[in-house]
């Protein structure tokens, strides 16, 4: 993707762009994407990078792997607007959290502004405590995140991503529910699929996609 470097916190890279933009004047938006390994969390962010760029922002990503080989937590801090110094989100400042796992939401839910927005996937992905027996998991997530006074959009994206042909599809279908609350067109986020996808999958992804926006 040009101009632009990711930053991978286990391997010490960093994400950027030096395209200007003409909105956002000194306003810095900030969205965190979070989940567990093997859920897509990664591509999301690169999707997301690539509708930033052709807006031309200047874009920042941080990607935070932990044991992601292992189903563990893994975050993606994505920064953007005319100029982003770091990629670097801290508590209270996410504009959006794209959660792709309840359990995930709710670790990550202090990083959201007042007045964020937090999409989640309604989808339980057990935590090695979990799977070990040691813990159980915590009942009620849902409703926790919502007492808490979070701006919560709520939705099963596993059942489009199956409809659409793959449970890989996930993230793509999480990344159509994020379209609606942006400002961008949706030929932007499609044309960003295009450049990003492989061919044989992208049909596929363009479903998701859909689904995730109805």
């Amino acid at each position: 993707m040009k101009n632009m470097q990711v930053e991978t916190r286990d391997s010490n890279t960093e994400i950027s762009s030096n395209v200007d933009a003409q909105s956002l004047a000194g306003v810095v938006r900030s969205i965190m994407i979070v989940g567990v390994g093997g859920q897509g969390t990664l591509l999301a962010s690169r999707l997301l990078g690539a509708v930033l760029l052709a807006q031309g922002f200047d874009v920042k990503v941080s990607e935070v792997h932990g044991m992601s080989q292992r189903g563990g937590s893994v975050v993606t801090y994505v920064k953007y607007g005319k100029s982003v110094a770091s990629p670097i989100i801290r508590e209270g400042e996410a504009d959006y959290i794209l959660a792709f796992e309840l359990l995930e939401a709710a670790r990550w839910l202090p990083f959201l502004k007042p007045d964020g927005k937090l999409i989640v996937n309604t989808q339980k992905l057990n935590p090695m405590p979990v799977v070990t027996g040691a813990e159980e998991y915590p009942a009620d997530v849902l409703t926790a995140l919502r007492n808490a006074g979070a701006n919560v959009s709520a939705l099963d994206a596993l059942a489009p991503a199956l409809d659409a042909g793959s449970a890989k599809a996930v993230n793509v279908v999480l990344l159509g529910a994020l379209s609606k609350r942006m400002e961008f067109p949706e030929e932007v986020w499609l044309n960003a699929l295009e450049k990003t996808v492989p061919p044989r999958f992208l049909e596929l992804n363009k479903r998701a996609f859909a689904l995730g926006r109805e």
